[in-house]
């Protein structure tokens, strides 16, 4: 039976082969059997960027190397490796070389590379790592959602959160939960949410969202934010799921549970709660 790293070397190949298509990320992800949504994460843990970033760094590689040997025009390049006009070719072009596509056809002109990844899998010992498997009644969440970017989040998430605290988004929604539910497969909408009561009037502003029943594995996260949530978070996507045999992957979600700030940054105690179903 074939393994993650194998699958995950054949979505590699694939975007390999079609760096000059318009590559989707729902093609790329059927190579590793999970949907866009959680292929995203997956690759981003194991990789350390993010797919689109990794595709357009491949492209502007094959553009350089395209432009120093060939007599192609930068225009003919810019189309060839997916942009929609020769100006926004350029300035990635020149952000990631440093020089323009045009001084990168003259003679000894120095170019950056960024070769194709390559998937290996090393055993260096047992790993311990806390979990449990619940089930779960449906239950509705509450709060204010706002709509991401794969590429960007991980930047622009944190500012989310900034920003809803600074402007007193917390008189409305404390932030016990944060949730990630799919869109598109390249963009997901993400909540800073607490659970709903049906009792209270919702804020404006504010939207709900129903989580159906179900079963999680749930991974607990101790210490200093964020650090102790991108570390479980690595580990589920690199070590705990490659590894899993009884269970899989289920519905286009996750969560970030908030449960205990404590008075000092090592008191945290979170969790973060990923769906599963039996495999």
């Amino acid at each position: 039976m074939r393994g993650w790293a194998e699958h995950m070397q054949d979505a590699l190949q694939y975007i390999e082969e079609h760096l000059t298509d318009e590559l989707e990320i729902e093609e790329i992800s059927a190579r590793v059997y999970v949907s866009p949504f959680h292929f995203q994460w997956i690759f981003s843990a194991l990789c350390g960027i993010t797919v689109g970033e990794y595709i357009r760094m491949r492209r502007l590689t094959l553009a350089g190397e395209e432009l120093s040997r060939s007599d192609i025009r930068v225009i003919d390049a810019a189309v060839k490796y997916g942009y929609d006009s020769q100006d926004s070719f350029s300035r990635a072009f020149t952000r990631f070389h440093g020089i323009s596509p045009k001084a990168a056809k003259e003679q000894g002109a120095e170019l950056k590379s960024f070769a194709p990844l390559r998937i290996r899998v090393s055993l260096e010992g047992g790993m311990m790592m806390e979990y449990k498997i619940v089930e779960k009644a449906a239950f509705t969440i509450m709060g204010i959602a706002r709509t991401f970017n794969a590429d960007t989040s991980y930047q622009e998430i944190p500012k989310f959160w900034a920003e809803h605290y600074e402007t007193g988004g917390g008189e409305k929604v404390m932030g016990m939960f944060g949730v990630c539910m799919d869109g598109d497969g390249k963009q997901f909408e993400y909540l800073i949410a607490d659970s709903y009561c049906p009792c209270r009037e919702i804020p404006e502003g504010c939207v709900t969202r129903e989580i159906p029943a179900g079963t999680w594995a749930v991974f607990p996260c101790r210490g200093a934010l964020p650090d102790s949530l991108q570390k479980v978070n690595t580990m589920i996507w690199t070590e705990w799921l490659p590894n899993c045999r009884e269970y899989k992957l289920a519905g286009n979600y996750n969560i970030e549970a908030y449960l205990k700030a404590g008075d000092h940054p090592e008191d945290f105690y979170g969790e973060i709660w990923l769906p599963v179903k039996p495999v």
